[in-house]
């Protein structure tokens, strides 16, 4: 399948609608409204520069990212080499025309963009650096289209703690058997490439330490989780969890996190030349 069918068969199967919803795969306009709503973007405005300027917003999807970013004042820029409709270009153009918001669509791959070096004051990607064909080419890519001193986002990719963990994590994603698409890398890949371009990280935040990665999930559901892992005693584990501090609860699920394909995200600097 292509990545569109993959999505379409996923929005179709009523197995799958708990995954739909939380990979905002709807109608273009409505997943856009629906992420500039979210947990996890309420994260992201917190870490955006000001004032805002000019944005480029990498593997751009379906544009959800795009307009929330518009949204809020910036430039938009979406980079997105598939032309779907529904998951791709086509989804950006819409929810620029129907919201008459300040989004320009280039169709290309993230290791090569037809823009000049210095042309924004804001880089985000969106789970897309686990999608690259070379991360360090996807990274120095990044960094020559950011200006000297800029914010560059990279948001919820999948991490392996090694090699061994690839095969894993590929046969428990709900996809990826049907468009084989997905990747991951560890966490040193991830770092190395990010300040090899020249690119200063500032916070890293790994699985539970932030919304930006585990949202939908909200407090309750990650105690349940957290407590189902007790087995018979979830029941005096869930109370205790009850009453303890949620940023306590999310640090040590974070440092015990070991899943084939959890989560990570970057905030990161442009070095001056």
């Amino acid at each position: 399948m292509t990545w569109e069918e993959a999505v379409r068969w996923c929005m179709g199967e009523p197995s799958m609608a708990a995954l739909a919803r939380a990979a905002y795969f709807d109608a273009p306009v409505q997943a856009a409204l629906r992420y500039e709503a979210s947990a996890e973007f309420a994260a992201v405005k917190a870490l955006l520069p000001a004032p805002a300027g000019r944005a480029l917003d990498l593997g751009a999807g379906n544009g959800i990212v795009s307009h929330a970013l518009a949204k809020q004042g910036w430039t938009v820029t979406a980079v997105e080499p598939d032309a779907s409709d529904l998951v791709g270009a086509g989804a950006i153009r819409t929810v620029a025309r129907e919201t008459s918001l300040p989004i320009t669509v280039i169709e290309a791959f993230g290791e090569a963009i037809p823009e000049e070096a210095g042309a924004f004051d804001l880089v985000v990607a969106r789970q897309v650096l686990h999608h690259a064909h070379d991360l360090p080419a996807f990274c120095r890519e990044m960094s020559r289209l950011a200006r000297p001193g800029a914010t560059i986002l990279t948001l919820r990719d999948h991490v392996i703690s090694g090699p061994g963990q690839l095969e894993p994590f590929l046969k428990s994603h709900p996809l990826h058997h049907l468009y084989g698409g997905e990747n991951a890398f560890t966490l040193h890949q991830y770092r190395e490439a990010l300040t090899a371009a020249g690119l200063v990280i500032t916070s890293e935040f790994n699985s539970f330490q932030s919304v930006l990665n585990y949202d939908p999930m909200g407090e309750d559901e990650i105690r349940d989780k957290l407590a189902a892992v007790a087995g018979p005693l979830r029941g005096p584990v869930r109370a205790g969890l009850a009453v303890m501090p949620f940023a306590a609860i999310t640090a040590v699920a974070a440092a015990l996190d070991r899943r084939p394909g959890r989560l990570v995200s970057f905030v990161c600097r442009k070095e001056a030349a």
